[in-house]
């Protein structure tokens, strides 16, 4: 009589790539959806930051006016002084043909300044790279 050769192999079929198959589908969803809840965040940071600059903007605009205007009040004064002597030499007079208000360069606010003044507001932190 024969022997009878018992195989101790899983069960016939597929089951095996089938659930693989699942585990692969169900990661992926779980991946979507935390990388979907991460762009809604970062969506709402950046919202949230474009609010704050939107709100600061008219306080920095402020305060960059009043030191424009400081600037040329003390330029003013300090040109009254050396032009003094001058006949016919109007304080503060335009030298553009034009009613309209010109925004001064960097240069024309520090001309009498310090050169390490003018220097700091053109390049600030970064004119020693």
């Amino acid at each position: 009589m024969a022997a009878v050769v018992k195989r101790h192999l899983p069960a016939g079929g597929s089951r095996v790539s089938y659930s693989l198959f699942a585990i692969g589908i169900g990661s992926l969803l779980v991946g979507y959806y935390n990388l979907i809840k991460w762009n809604r965040e970062r969506r709402r940071l950046q919202i949230e930051e474009m609010e704050t600059r939107i709100a600061l903007f008219p306080l920095l605009q402020a305060e960059s006016d009043r030191r424009t205007l400081r600037l040329l009040r003390e330029n003013l004064e300090e040109e009254a002084k050396i032009m003094k002597d001058v006949p016919g030499w109007k304080v503060g007079e335009s030298v553009f043909h034009t009613d309209r208000w010109v925004p001064p360069t960097s240069d024309e606010l520090y001309y009498l300044r310090p050169v390490s003044e003018l220097h700091n507001e053109k390049f600030g932190l970064q004119w020693y790279v």
